[in-house]
């Protein structure tokens, strides 16, 4: 199976719903281009909602951290969503588990962007 990318967006937050294999040949660059394309929107709050993914290699994991930089280099900043124990256990052997922000809860990942910018981007109320 390879990648699948669903974008949703929640005001500044843009939400990347991943599905399938995070490898080489077989999602890498789709998710790449997804991650670009939001940041060409001008997103500047990314979410890389994992919880359907199953499989990462290296390759998978160097994207993981591509993501992280090129968001950077944008001004935005990029957090995890819903990885499965395999994936967790993987992000913490190979020690980029402090790289990222990591939730488990859509509804605490959304708000968590606001607190860091003082609620400059949360959404009216109305």
């Amino acid at each position: 199976m390879s990648m699948k990318v669903e974008t949703r967006s929640y005001g500044s937050v843009a939400i990347l719903d991943l599905h399938g294999k995070l490898v080489f040949g077989g999602g890498d660059v789709q998710f790449r281009q997804a991650v670009l394309e939001v940041l060409e929107d001008g997103h500047k709050n990314i979410v890389i909602n994992m919880a359907d993914v199953r499989t990462i290699d290296s390759s998978g994991l160097g994207e993981l951290i591509r993501s992280k930089v090129t968001a950077a280099s944008h001004g935005a900043n990029v957090k995890l969503l819903h990885l499965v124990p395999k994936i967790y256990d993987l992000l913490e052997v190979t020690r980029l588990i402090g790289v990222f922000e990591i939730f488990d809860d859509e509804a605490e990942v959304i708000p968590s962007f606001w607190d860091e910018t003082r609620n400059d981007d949360a959404p009216e109320d109305g």
